[in-house]
């Protein structure tokens, strides 16, 4: 009997491990995928929509889902006294992720997307900063040097981005003070916003669902209150299309897959993903836009060729083991 015990235990761990995998894999198709489904949006070049409608729907069907999850069943149960302590620190999250969503639309004020685009990548630095010293989580050397390396590829596969720029009439490659320092802050908030979120996921014997309810509830009301402010052209749903419900849905599921990996791993694992998710978008572009690939992807993509197959066929993806599990 123990001895099948032992083997149904080994069984659940693959299969627990397997589904983490998979689930960081999706994460990563999402992220990746982002940038080319706005492009596939696009009308006539332009954005049809309102980005602020669909933040809006985006937290608003975070929080659907989230109510869904703790719909009786064979879930975790609810404690016995929730009290609006509980709730409050969500707030501030929420205030966190509004406000550096709304500073990336100013930032471009200051700077050409190009260049947002290549030094936004210093967020991945100021993050594992903030998650060492607020959690106190000492980082190894070799995890430094992955993180530097993930900087290197963001920052090398953006600047593949900025050939012929210069060359097109009304554009050019700038920076101001200004926007020196937005970007700075923008940083800052990003890092703080990740590792102050996962500190309360991990400081509340909640279940996970329950929170995502009081973060993304505030993130509802958070939006409406910045979307009535600055007012609407036109309807709410104008522009929409399945392309737009698809980005919708697939940034909702992407949030929830953020909460389970800042709740049962950390934001180094999130990093991560981030960073992997450059050659889906690579892939992406090259396949839906006959974009011309890059030395920088086209060095990743000989790398992964030459890989041993038992690596690149691994269920578990062990690029992944050294950061999911902890």
């Amino acid at each position: 009997m123990e001895v099948f015990g032992n083997a149904a235990g080994s069984a659940n761990r693959l299969l627990h491990r397997g589904l983490w995998a998979l689930m960081l894999l999706l994460s990563v198709a999402i992220y990746g995928s982002h940038a080319p489904l706005l492009t596939l949006c696009k009308v006539d070049g332009a954005i049809p929509f309102s980005s602020t409608s669909v933040v809006v729907l985006v937290e608003l069907t975070k929080l659907l889902l989230s109510v869904l999850s703790l719909l009786p069943g064979p879930w975790e149960p609810l404690p016995a006294a929730l009290s609006w302590r509980h709730a409050a620190p969500f707030a501030l999250s929420a205030l966190l992720y509004a406000a550096n969503n709304n500073l990336v639309v100013h930032m471009q004020l200051f700077m050409d997307p190009s260049t947002f685009q290549v030094l936004s990548n210093l967020k991945i630095v100021s993050t594992a900063l903030l998650y060492s010293l607020l959690l106190r989580r000492r980082l190894g050397l070799r995890r430094w040097l992955a993180l530097l390396l993930l900087l290197a590829a963001g920052v090398t596969y953006s600047c593949g981005g900025l050939r012929g720029h210069g060359d097109t009439p009304g554009t050019r490659l700038h920076v101001t003070p200004v926007g020196l320092l937005l970007l700075s802050v923008y940083c800052l908030i990003s890092g703080l916003s990740a590792v102050y979120t996962e500190a309360i996921l991990k400081s509340q014997a909640l279940p996970l669902g329950l929170q995502n309810i009081f973060l993304y509830f505030f993130g509802v009301l958070l939006n409406l209150m910045g979307s009535v402010w600055t007012g609407m052209e036109g309807g709410f749903l104008e522009g929409f299309s399945p392309w737009v419900l698809l980005v919708v849905l697939s940034q909702a599921l992407n949030g929830l897959i953020m909460s389970v990996v800042m709740k049962h791993s950390s934001n180094i694992t999130r990093l991560f993903i981030i960073s992997c998710s450059i050659l889906v978008n690579a892939l992406l572009s090259v396949a839906l836009f006959n974009l011309q690939s890059d030395f920088f992807t086209e060095g990743v993509m000989k790398y992964w060729q030459g890989l041993p197959s038992k690596v690149v066929q691994s269920p578990s993806l062990e690029v992944f083991k050294d950061w999911a599990w902890h």
